[in-house]
């Protein structure tokens, strides 16, 4: 397994509480909180910057692939930052990565991407990314 990753590798953070209810049997967030943070960030960030609107879009992101990999635990109820990138910007498609860290830690807990196609809300079919979309997503290149 390849070393976990630091924060200075991400452009953009967000910090998120854990609930409750992400905590597995084990005692730590369960594997599928991470793919849950990983589609909060990229969203949320698209939609602050004014080029996503989940009800209104004409474009969407459909999720084509995803991984990730897990170094530490991360349990509630704890605060976490979560950083942001993106590794490839495609004509319609783009790979981001996350990175799950704990306060005052420089290492990730875990490192995840997904790669979302773009396409159009109705017809489902890839479409190229608009130049303002593409612009905010440059922001973001790793």
């Amino acid at each position: 397994m390849s070393a976990p990753g630091t924060r200075s590798a991400y452009k953009a953070f967000f910090e998120i509480a854990t609930r409750w209810q992400d905590n597995d049997v084990y005692g730590h967030l369960n594997n599928v909180v991470y793919y849950e943070l990983l589609d909060t960030v990229a969203n949320r960030y698209l939609i602050e910057q004014g080029v996503l609107d989940p009800e209104t879009s004409d474009q969407i992101g459909l999720v084509v692939e995803s991984g990730c990999k897990y170094f530490a635990s991360l349990a509630y109820p704890e605060v976490i930052d979560v950083g942001l990138r993106v590794a490839h910007i495609g004509n319609s498609s783009v790979r981001y990565e996350v990175g799950a860290f704990a306060k005052g830690s420089d290492t990730a807990a875990a490192e995840a991407f997904f790669v979302h196609v773009y396409v159009d809300a109705k017809s489902r079919r890839p479409k190229p990314l608009k130049d303002d979309f593409r612009a905010v997503l440059e922001k973001l290149r790793g």
